[in-house]
């Protein structure tokens, strides 16, 4: 199965601060998001050995017995580890599948945090993986970094001032997910229909992934191909938008649709973790449509806190 045309997009035109370089590389976004919503992008100057350092942390986790996980799971929040089968992602878009074939390691920011400051949710991490809280962190400080830089190049690709999305994004409602996907040995078959992940287009803003390859892996969908096996580089991040910028956007922009494929029987020891890291604006702004001619439909307002707020409710099995 062919790859997708998903560009690569160099972040060094931007740093560089060249006006002819930025108005390209905010010209090549513009024209990839308009029919994909998926990006790759290199030239981000985060240390390529770090995601690594994270999935060894969340390996000591995710490799403990059960019962001690679940001393984890902080309810009613969801923060904290998720066991498996306990989310259905499909349910977002009203598809329905079995639930999902993966564990996680899910952490947030805490809204009442002072702009410039990070303090995270679950406040309780595992003892037993001391590495993973620091690792964290440091990551999500790291990509949050990108992620903003990321949305200037949006705006400015939009004609509208480089600020425009990230003046909402001093204190943001951000999510990190550690993603691990187990092998197939350690799930048995899957049901009909289930997938480590199930079919969705994310909540946010945008989303920065770092990713494993796999016969398990993650497939995006088009109108015209249908579903692809999505292009891989070793230490490459993989950005997609998300509903709320979809909305932004006026529908210009359109929300990248994906999931990750259920363990292969062919590869019956392969296990993959997904650093997965989901950007958005601070609770409480209204997200209102741009107008034509840069919009292209009319999306009623909406509050972009109770949209992800319903939208996890939606996913997430008693």
């Amino acid at each position: 199965m062919a790859a997708p045309l998903i560009p690569t997009i160099d972040l060094t035109q931007w740093s560089q601060d060249n006006p002819a370089g930025r108005a390209q590389l905010a010209a090549q976004v513009d024209q990839t998001l308009q029919s994909t919503g998926f990006l790759l992008v290199t030239g981000h100057g985060i240390d390529p050995d770090l995601p690594g350092r994270v999935r060894a942390a969340a390996r000591d986790f995710f490799h403990l017995p059960p019962a001690v996980k679940e001393g984890y799971a902080q309810l009613p929040d969801r923060r904290g580890w998720i066991g498996r089968e306990r989310v259905t992602t499909a349910l977002s878009e009203g598809t329905q599948t079995p639930p999902d074939l993966l564990e996680a390691w899910s952490c947030a920011a805490d809204s009442s945090a002072q702009p410039g400051t990070t303090q995270h949710t679950p406040h309780r991490w595992p003892d037993e993986a001391p590495s993973l809280h620091p690792l964290v962190t440091q990551y999500t400080e790291h990509v949050r970094a990108l992620a903003d830089t990321l949305l200037q190049i949006m705006a400015t690709a939009l004609r509208r001032p480089a600020d425009f999305f990230t003046r909402h994004t001093t204190r943001p409602h951000w999510g990190f997910n550690i993603n691990w996907y187990p092998a197939a040995q350690a799930t048995g078959a899957a049901a009909p229909g289930q997938f480590r992940v199930g079919p969705h287009t994310d909540f946010g803003l945008i989303t920065i992934l770092d990713r494993q390859t796999g016969k398990g892996g993650l497939q995006v969908h088009d109108d015209e191909h249908g579903w692809q096996d999505a292009p891989y580089e070793p230490g490459v991040f993989t950005l997609n938008i998300g509903d709320l910028m979809e909305h932004w956007s006026g529908g210009r922009w359109r929300s990248g649709r994906h999931r990750v494929l259920p363990p292969s029987a062919d590869a019956p020891e392969e296990e993959l973790t997904s650093l997965v890291y989901f950007h958005s604006c601070a609770p409480g702004t209204l997200i209102t449509p741009l107008p034509a001619p840069l919009g292209h439909k009319q999306y009623e307002g909406v509050r972009a806190g109770d949209w992800i707020s319903d939208k996890l409710r939606a996913i997430n099995s008693p």
